[in-house]
């Protein structure tokens, strides 16, 4: 098993990249279309996260800049009916953060947004992922200093599920902070929210 390739950057052809190795050899590697990896230039060194699927037919690569999405690929295709090509397609449509917040608030609809995933797909993937991708529980996050800058339970709620997604307390409750609208639900705050934290 292939977990990481550290090399040069090389721009590949339909979604995938070329990682030349130090002894030479060219690893073509799948990446989501909105991986950070596209920002390189020809000729820098990265380090790619790796999972290798292995077919009948064939052995491919699917490649992510850090740890954290590779996990969340693999969770994916362990959903029954979720295959590397439809787990790459949801990487695609939705970053990690957003992707989780959508599994954990049971928003099918941003994940059937991924194309070849339909509904029921979708369905099935909140379904069998909700419990591993971590619960948002208000309840269980002490605000501590950043109390003033939250009012109201949707907005309380939409800091604890960033908090649960990996930002920090400031970071969280900044981009909730930003937020002007008084009455929106809690996943209607994540949603601006990342979009202040992208």
């Amino acid at each position: 098993m292939i977990r990481f390739i550290k090399g040069i950057f090389h721009p590949g052809l339909n979604g995938e990249v070329i990682v030349e190795s130090a002894s030479g050899l060219g690893f073509e590697i799948h990446i989501p279309a909105n991986s950070p990896l596209y920002k390189k230039l020809e000729g820098e060194e990265v380090k790619v996260f790796t999972s290798m699927i292995v077919k009948e037919d064939d052995v491919s690569l699917y490649g992510f800049s850090d740890r954290e999405s590779l996990e969340l690929f693999e969770l994916l295709i362990t959903v029954n009916g979720v295959g590397a090509k439809a787990g790459m397609s949801i990487m695609s449509a939705l970053p990690p953060a957003e992707l989780k917040s959508a599994i954990a608030m049971g928003d099918a609809k941003s994940i059937s947004k991924a194309n070849g995933v339909g509904k029921k797909t979708a369905e099935r993937i909140i379904l069998e992922l909700k419990d591993k991708v971590g619960s948002f529980d208000a309840n269980a996050v002490s605000f501590g200093d950043v109390a003033p800058v939250v009012t109201g339970d949707e907005r309380s709620e939409a800091v604890a599920a960033l908090m649960a997604l990996g930002y920090s307390k400031n970071e969280a409750a900044g981009a909730i902070g930003k937020v002007a609208d008084d009455s929106l639900t809690c996943e209607e705050y994540i949603k601006q929210a990342l979009k202040n934290l992208f």
